[in-house]
C-alpha cells in the first residue's frame, strides 16, 4: 500500500537522490502522520471520556503529540532541501537532526505529564468509575491497526530516503502500538474483573514506554549532532573504489563527516610512488575523487602521500618496523613511512594507528614502541606520530 501511495502523491519517486523527490517524500509523509494521529487522537479521547479511563485518555493526549511532532517533521523537510547559500556552505540537511531531538523532548514532555498523572490516580482515594464497553473496544483494536501500519510506513519511506527524523517517528510509532496494546489488555482486565486500578498501573506503564523510546530517540540524534563514524558501508564503497585506481598503493587517514541524510564529505591520503610523473598523478586522484562524487554522492578530497617504493633497504626497514608492530599485539598500524640515514643511526618517522579501543597513553604507546625497536637494532631510532583510528 505504501507503493502504491507514493507513486500517486510523490513525482518521480524512485529518483530519491533528487532533493525535491525527498521533500516531496517528507511532506507526503509528515502529512499522512499528521491526519493518522489527529484522528487517532479524536476518537481516543472521545472513548476516554465515555469510558473514564486514564489510560486511554493518557494514550489520546499522546496521539496529539504524535500529530504535532509531524507538524515539526514537516518544517524539517522544507528547510533542509534549501539549497546551501554563504551562511550554510554545506546545506540545511543536519535540521532534521535537530528537528529529530525536537520530538524526542515532547515525546519525553508528555511521557513525564502522563508517568505523573497515572502515579497520582493510583494513590487517589476517590472512586473512579471506569466503563468499558463494545465501542471502546472497537475504537483500541482500530488504534493498533492505525498506529502499526503507520509505523511500517513511516519505517519504509524512512528506509528509502535515508531520514534519521522519519525513523525515529516510526521507532514511537511501534512504541505507541504496544502501548495501545496495553491499553486494551487492561480494558479486557477491566471488564472482566472490575478491578479499576488496573487502570493506572497500565497508565503508568505507557508512559514508562513513552519515556524509553523519547529517550532512545534523543540519544540517537545526540550522536548524530556530536559526530558518529561513518557506517561500514559508505567505508567500503569508497575503499571498493579505490581499489580500482592501482596507482594507489595504501590509503589512510579516512575521514567522513556527515552533514545529514546523503550529504557525505570525505578526506583521506593516498599513498603513491613518488617516483611516477606528479601530472599523471595528479590527472589520476582527480579521476578517483569524481568517481567517488558520481557513485556514492560523497564530495572527496585525496591528498597524495608520495612513498619510496624501489629502495631495498627501506622496503627491509618498513617490514622490520611493521613485524615489530604486529608483535606488541595491540592492534597498531604503520603508514607514512620514511627514514633520514645518517652515518651512527637511523631516524624511522612514521604514523602508528591506534585503536579507539586500546586505552593506552599515547606517550607510553610511543615508549613501547621505540623501546621494542631499540632492542632489535640499536642504531634505529623512531621519530612518532599518533593517530587515532
Amino acid at each position: 500500500m505504501t507503493k502504491l501511495l507514493t507513486k500517486i502523491f510523490v513525482k518521480n519517486s524512485e529518483n530519491t537522490d533528487d532533493p525535491h523527490v525527498r521533500r516531496s517524500y517528507g511532506t507526503f509523509s509528515s502529512i499522512v502522520g499528521i491526519c493518522t494521529n489527529f484522528i487517532l487522537a479524536i476518537i481516543k479521547f472521545i472513548a476516554g471520556l465515555i469510558s473514564g479511563s486514564v489510560a486511554i485518555t493518557a494514550d489520546a493526549f499522546n496521539n496529539m503529540t504524535d500529530a504535532g511532532s509531524s507538524v515539526i517533521t514537516l518544517f524539517s523537510f522544507k528547510i533542509s532541501a534549501k539549497p546551501a547559500d554563504r551562511n550554510h556552505p554545506f546545506g540545511h540537511a543536519r535540521i532534521e537532526y535537530i528537528a529529530s531531538m525536537i520530538v524526542s523532548f515532547i515525546i519525553l514532555l508528555v511521557g513525564f505529564e502522563l508517568f505523573f498523572g497515572s502515579f497520582e490516580s493510583l494513590f487517589n482515594n476517590e472512586e473512579i468509575r471506569t466503563v468499558i464497553d463494545t465501542v471502546t473496544f472497537v475504537i483500541l483494536g482500530v488504534s493498533i491497526l492505525l498506529k502499526l501500519w503507520l509505523g511500517i510506513f513511516y519505517i519504509t519511506i524512512s528506509k528509502k530516503i535515508e531520514s534519521d527524523v522519519l525513523r525515529a517517528t516510526a521507532t514511537d510509532c511501534f512504541s505507541d502500538t504496544v502501548s495501545t496494546v496495553a491499553v486494551l489488555i487492561s480494558s479486557i482486565v477491566i471488564g472482566i474483573t472490575g478491578w479499576n486500578v488496573i487502570d493506572a498501573i497500565v497508565g503508568i506503564a505507557v508512559s514508562a514506554l513513552i519515556i524509553v523510546a523519547g529517550a532512545k530517540i534523543l540519544n540517537e540524534t545526540k550522536n548524530a549532532l556530536l559526530g558518529e563514524a561513518p557506517i561500514d558501508d559508505v567505508v567500503k564503497g569508497v575503499e571498493r573504489i579505490v581499489a580500482e585506481y592501482p596507482d594507489i598503493i595504501g590509503m589512510h587517514d579516512l575521514m567522513i563527516h556527515n552533514y545529514g541524510p546523503r550529504n557525505f564529505i570525505a578526506s583521506f591520503h593516498a599513498e603513491v610512488d613518488g617516483q611516477v610523473d606528479i601530472y599523471y598523478l595528479h590527472d589520476m586522484i582527480d579521476n578517483a575523487e569524481r568517481h567517488i562524487k558520481n557513485e556514492l554522492g560523497i564530495a572527496c578530497t585525496i591528498h597524495m602521500d608520495p612513498i619510496v617504493t624501489d629502495d631495498e633497504e627501506i622496503n627491509k626497514l618498513k617490514a622490520f618496523l611493521t613485524e615489530i608492530v604486529n608483535k606488541l599485539d595491540l592492534g597498531l598500524s604503520i603508514h607514512d613511512f620514511r627514514t633520514v640515514v645518517g652515518n651512527t643511526h637511523t631516524n624511522l618517522i612514521f604514523d602508528v594507528v591506534v585503536p579507539f579501543e586500546c586505552k593506552i597513553p599515547e606517550e607510553e604507546i610511543k615508549l613501547m614502541v621505540s623501546n621494542a625497536v631499540a632492542e632489535a637494532r640499536e642504531n634505529c631510532f623512531c621519530v612518532i606520530t599518533v593517530d587515532r583510528g
